[in-house]
């Protein structure tokens, strides 16, 4: 079987590290999650970075951070896995669904701006695959307007757009280290932001409330929660990290390979804008007009090809769908239309698209 994706790490890498870690007994709170935490904000420029749980965890902060709660509204991108639209659901707000581009899968401004409302408290962006493209532009109509702006950047490390990096463009920014993203932890997750204020707040919240020291035992200011990284996870993430640079370069040249061998099939690869470099966390393609999607990727199974769709249109799903009744067209259609193919290193690239070929064919 030819593998979806295949993890950038090996034993190898992390066996000194951790066999230390179980010489000193530290599992949680170590040299390493304090390492990891200061190299995720010194790569993406920012002063601040707190580990999470998951990057779905981080979302959920942050809009508590920002009093989200019954009767508010946030607009999310409505092409993304259901966690971005959930997490506002379980505050007791309501998720409205912004349309995203055919060509970028990405929020439109336009749909934004239609969907702001005196109840809007905060914007969530979505990074389709790992693509920012057209993020500054939401950013625009959100500091016009004065709203935050969460990006739910969960497969976007390592990407930039206008040459700044993701995570310090947004005022809040959420990464997943799920095992489908190019820096994996298992699970995990990792916030970064420039306001001192909002750290500090982080600080407190993501460590059960603890302030600091109180005599012998903890002091204990706010109620909060454990949504903390373990010292094994940041090993290994501080090992991908080093290397997430010459990942992303490897990956783009394997996109153009597949994009030189699918394009004139009907194949449409998604757009990225001429000032972004795009991680390609997953390598997503509309497949040509009349072919069936779902069949294609079961005859690419029987000969051995992992595929699956993109993701999901989030007003789309059955429990939005049935709540809200507010479906945004583009974003079904790219639930039906998109394909993820495999790519990592030393994929055979001429195998796949001479199966997807065949299999288009019939």
């Amino acid at each position: 079987m030819i593998r979806l994706i295949r993890p950038y790490i090996t034993f190898d890498e992390v066996e000194a590290d951790f066999r230390q870690m179980f010489v000193d007994g530290m599992f949680t709170r170590g040299q390493h999650v304090e390492g990891f935490r200061k190299e995720i904000a010194a790569y993406c420029g920012v002063p601040h970075a707190h580990l999470a749980t998951s990057a779905t965890t981080a979302l959920s902060i942050c809009l508590k951070l920002l009093g989200i709660g019954p009767g508010d509204e946030v607009v999310v991108s409505d092409f993304s896995f259901p966690a971005t639209a959930n997490v506002v659901e379980d505050l007791g707000a309501r998720p409205v669904f912004a349309d995203v581009s055919l060509d970028s899968y990405n929020m439109l401004p336009a749909a934004l701006e239609a969907r702001i409302s005196e109840r809007t408290k905060a914007v969530i962006f979505v990074d389709a695959f790992g693509n920012p493209t057209g993020l500054h532009d939401i950013l625009a109509i959100c500091r016009e307007r004065g709203i935050p702006l969460i990006e739910d950047a969960a497969c976007a490390i390592g990407s930039s757009e206008r040459g700044i990096m993701v995570g310090s463009i947004a005022d809040m920014t959420c990464f997943s280290f799920h095992p489908r993203k190019l820096l994996t932890t298992g699970e995990g997750g990792a916030i970064t932001l420039c306001r001192d204020d909002w750290s500090a707040w982080f600080d407190v919240k993501l460590n059960h409330g603890a302030s600091g020291m109180l005599g012998y035992g903890l002091e204990f200011v706010e109620q909060g929660y454990n949504y903390r990284l373990s010292e094994p996870q940041a090993i290994m993430g501080r090992v991908q990290l080093r290397k997430l640079d010459a990942i992303v370069a490897e990956r783009n040249e394997i996109r153009q390979a597949y994009i030189d061998r699918l394009v004139g099939a009907g194949f449409i690869a998604q757009v990225r804008g001429a000032d972004v470099v795009h991680n390609v966390q997953s390598l997503v393609f509309r497949v040509p007009s009349g072919v069936d999607r779902d069949a294609l990727i079961s005859r690419l199974r029987e000969k051995g090809v992992e595929t699956t769709i993109g993701t999901y249109s989030l007003s789309g799903t059955t429990y939005y769908r049935q709540r809200y009744d507010d479906v945004q067209s583009n974003a079904v259609r790219l639930q039906q239309e998109t394909l993820t193919v495999p790519c990592y290193a030393a994929v055979a690239v001429d195998t796949v698209c001479t199966a997807i070929l065949a299999g288009i064919a019939g």
